[in-house]
């Protein structure tokens, strides 16, 4: 499924839905899922009907679930070349960017 063409909160059900599969095919109820996060009963069950909850709640969820690695490439530089490479690795921790226009 190509994410480019659905709305924001389509691709939050979409990962609820496939949260609760992995949780199912875990053989876990929403309650051990929890109680192994640290995280309330309800948020599980929000996660998985696609409302919202923190990214925080999210990964401590990833976790439980053995999901993890796949959010370790989220946000990772995309350096096709060798001059992204030098420019990434030159930046500062705290960079301004100019205004275009």
């Amino acid at each position: 499924m190509d994410l480019n063409f659905i709305k924001p909160e389509e691709i939050v059900t979409l990962l609820g839905e496939r949260l609760r599969k992995q949780r199912l095919f875990l053989e876990m109820s929403q309650a051990e899922v929890a109680a192994r996060s640290g995280v309330g009963v309800n948020t599980v069950s929000n996660l998985e009907a696609g409302r919202n909850v923190s990214v925080e709640n999210l990964v401590r969820i990833a976790m439980v679930l053995g999901r993890l690695h796949e959010l370790q490439e989220l946000f990772q530089p995309q350096l096709n070349s060798v001059n992204d490479i030098l420019r990434y690795e030159s930046q500062s921790k705290r960079h301004r960017i100019k205004r275009k226009g």
